[in-house]
């Protein structure tokens, strides 16, 4: 076979993503969190964007409308006039801002100099540190301490050693016997249990805290977890050969021990949701509301604007510099708008398929996938994809991530019946169920069938899973899960 050198042409089309485009996509997909930090620094970049309000003209009753209106940003030019504007020194600036110590931070010294109120914010201590403060005033020995500081150290949030004995000798070069020594100081310190290896010992600890060493407590613990589990109580009474009354006093016992003795001290913060969208029902209408209150107010600075539309002469570095940062900007503000537009949109479809659910509630949610919402408005599935990502909507029934309305179909009697309301309807009937004597899989399945709902046993196993839910041996007597 003979290799030879030739030239040809060769058409083909291609998507090619330009840098612009590239941001207009990841603006899309972003939390309204991410989306306030991108634009931020934008405006930390980009000396033609701004956040503040414009003051009003003196001779203009009223601040004037925003710099580029709707009809501006669906058409926009990005061809700018370059010449003749003012040419100005940056070095010079910043000569001047600093000669009077404002960039060194020495402008209003002198002018508050109470202190502020984060200097009396208190925090809570985490486990870490309260186990520290034990050790320091415990009366062991350096050495013993010093095991201990790194076993604490090897301690997760809920209070579990998460080292072996042999890793820790490894670590320390010391004996055995001293890291035992040293496990063993800190599991004597608050909160109960805490140093433990596994569940077993964190029981134990509390335990014989308790003064129940050696009682139907320990047995249980040690022995009977998963009958405990399985509420198999006769079967642990039958073993032990005592009352089932004994048992019980017993089992009200280790349910008020603590198997995460940690985390009391947690310092986890709580996040609130907060609604990219609103959905109000005003004189049988559905209104759709963006919410934008986090998102910084950006627009074109007016005083870069007027000094880039002036006639004065410009070095070339100057004009490319500020034609590029000018470009950037009005695209910016035309993604931005862009984005809006999209999640309106998809809001306003999903307002279309899902209205009785918005009329109704849970129970009359249909099935939905991404497709339908793309072929109705006429974008790109991944676009859609893009939009629905970590955002959430606000209407009669509660906060909703925008994922919650789109599901998969079962069949049904009367057509198909959207897999989120299935997982309702198990719900409410596990919430109705006599608590002495709780529904299996199977049981439930039946009574979806009453309904003309049509779902596998495995498939209300896996459901129930998802919504948290243990198996019926475990929900004896139980009151919430």
């Amino acid at each position: 076979m003979a290799f030879e050198t030739r030239l040809e042409l060769k058409l083909s089309q291609k998507l090619v993503l330009t840098p612009q485009l590239q941001q207009a996509i990841k603006l899309l997909q972003l939390t309204q969190l991410e989306l306030s930090q991108a634009i931020n620094e934008e405006m930390l970049e980009n000396p033609f964007l701004d956040d503040t309000v414009p003051e009003p003209e003196p001779d203009t009753p009223g601040i004037e409308k925003e710099d580029i209106p709707e009809s501006t940003l669906e058409n926009v030019e990005l061809e700018v006039p370059t010449e003749g504007l003012v040419s100005f020194d940056v070095d010079d600036y910043f000569s001047e801002r600093s000669s009077d110590g404002r960039d060194l931070g020495y402008f209003n010294k002198g002018i508050d100099d109470r202190p502020t109120f984060e200097t009396f914010a208190s925090s809570t201590p985490d486990l870490v540190d309260h186990l520290r403060w034990q050790l320091g005033v415990s009366h062991a020995s350096d050495d013993i301490k010093e095991v201990a500081e790194m076993i604490i150290g090897n301690i997760d949030s809920n209070g579990y050693l998460q080292a072996t004995v042999e890793e820790l000798v490894g670590l320390l070069n010391v004996d055995a016997s001293m890291i035992k020594k040293g496990i063993a100081l800190v599991q004597g310190f608050d909160p109960a249990g805490v140093c433990s290896r596994d569940l077993v010992e964190c029981l134990m600890i509390q335990v014989n805290m308790l003064g129940l060493g050696g009682t139907l407590v320990e047995n249980i613990i040690r022995h009977n977890l998963t009958d405990l589990e399985k509420k198999k109580y006769q079967a642990i009474a039958n073993q032990y050969k005592v009352p089932l009354e004994d048992v019980l006093a017993a089992v009200r016992i280790i349910e008020g021990l603590e198997p995460k003795p940690g985390r009391i001290y947690s310092n986890a913060v709580t996040s609130y949701v907060t609604p990219d969208v609103y959905v109000e029902k005003v004189d049988d209408e559905y209104k759709i509301l963006l919410y934008d209150d986090n998102l910084p107010k950006v627009r074109l600075n007016k005083q870069y604007k007027n000094l880039f539309a002036d006639k004065s002469t410009l070095e070339k570095v100057d004009k490319n510099f500020l034609s590029e940062k000018y470009k950037a900007a009005v695209w910016l503000l035309k993604s931005l708008e862009q984005r809006q537009k999209t999640i309106y949109r998809v809001t306003e479809s999903i307002l279309k398929w899902q209205r009785d659910f918005f009329e109704k509630g849970v129970t009359y949610l249909k099935p939905l996938n991404l497709k339908d919402v793309a072929e109705d408005i006429s974008m790109h599935e991944s676009n859609i994809s893009r939009v629905t990502s970590n955002k959430y909507l606000s209407c009669s029934h509660g906060i909703f991530p925008f994922r919650y309305f789109f599901s998969s179909s079962l069949p049904s009697q009367t057509g198909t019946v959207s897999s989120t309301s299935v997982k309702d309807m198990i719900k409410r009937i596990i919430d109705e169920e006599d608590k002495s004597n709780p529904l299996n899989d199977q049981k439930i399945v039946d009574m979806l069938a009453s309904k003309d709902i049509k779902i596998a046993r495995r498939t209300m196993a896996k459901y129930r899973e998802e919504l948290g839910i243990p198996p019926h041996t475990r929900r004896k007597g139980a009151d919430d899960y």
